[in-house]
């Protein structure tokens, strides 16, 4: 089986990272944790799970993970990409052994626990994600949120799935998704604006959900009224979607995922607007005076993969 390198990015994973590293073990042939600043014990417990650990500030998911890859390109094989909440089912992990597909990539499903309760219903899960690549013929699309694979050739598909599996708190969850929401605006106003380089994998004509869901995201849900179009989602996915079937905690995130974040990012996004409009500011400079993101004097982050 040809090699493969899981790469993870962390800072502050010490409850998760132990977990998702043994989660690799079988397939494995190198695992790199990228750390942008931990101060708990995520390092060591990477470096004695048998994980090389690099050192990295901080921009976005995107430029960091391409960092990652640039660390490697001289190096042939697959990467696996792998946040360090989720773990491989064993079905996965065993698909993987048995060996990949001559391909440029691999999707896989993608289920999600929250607060230790699997979602089921919601029309979310699994969502096909691709995580597998290889190596010099995929990197991740030039975005501050929302930030998928972009492989150069053909794909393939495998049954198994990587389970989300957060152990944080419910107030760890809404900070971060509040970080996700300014994230988020910063997108949404750059396609509108174009005062940063940005890549999309939006397409009707492919056969990948994700670029099928960011293209409804982006000429469909983008063209609604800000606020309405967070409750017609809900709806959808709640109701029509049947996710009130799910269980108490797996209810609560479509409630909190589907209705309140989206909600709060149309907020923000009214309020940078708002700023745009009575400052007669730029958009990078409404950005930083009501998101606190400085994005002056950005340059593109080079990928790994041309």
């Amino acid at each position: 089986m040809t090699a493969i390198t899981v790469i993870i990015l962390t800072k502050n994973e010490a409850m998760h990272i132990a977990r998702t590293i043994a989660s690799v073990r079988d397939f494995a042939d190198r695992v790199i944790v990228v750390d942008s600043g931990a101060t708990d014990d995520t390092v060591s417990i990477a470096r004695h799970a048998g994980a090389e650990v690099l050192h990295h500030p901080w921009t976005n998911y995107a430029s960091q993970f391409n960092w990652a890859l640039a660390q490697i390109a001289d190096q042939t094989g697959w990467v696996f990409r792998l946040d360090a909440d989720e773990i491989v089912t064993p079905a996965l992990a065993a698909q993987i052994k048995a060996g990949l597909p001559d391909v440029a990539g691999i999707t896989i499903g993608r289920r999600m626990h929250f607060m230790g309760q699997p979602v089921r219903y919601g029309g979310l899960f699994p969502i096909r994600v691709l995580r597998i690549f290889k190596n010099g013929q995929g990197w991740i699309e030039d975005r501050w949120m929302d930030e998928h694979t972009i492989v150069d050739g053909p794909v393939a598909a495998l049954s198994g799935c990587i389970i989300d599996d957060n152990c944080n708190n419910l107030d760890w969850w809404i900070a971060k998704h509040n970080s996700y929401a300014s994230r988020e605006v910063i997108d949404v106003l750059n396609q509108e604006y174009g005062f940063l380089p940005q890549e999309t994998i939006a397409g009707l004509r492919s056969r990948n959900q994700a670029a099928v869901k960011r293209w409804i995201k982006e000429h469909a849900y983008a063209r609604l009224p800000g606020g309405l179009r967070a409750g017609l989602y809900f709806f959808y996915r709640y109701v029509i979607r049947l996710g009130f079937l799910d269980g108490r905690q797996a209810r609560a995130f479509h409630v909190l995922q589907g209705f309140w974040y989206r909600y709060l990012v149309d907020a923000k996004l009214l309020e940078v607007r708002n700023y745009i409009k009575n400052q007669n500011a730029t958009p990078i400079e409404a950005i930083h005076a009501v998101l606190g993101f400085d994005l002056r004097g950005s340059v593109p982050q080079a990928r790994a993969a041309a």
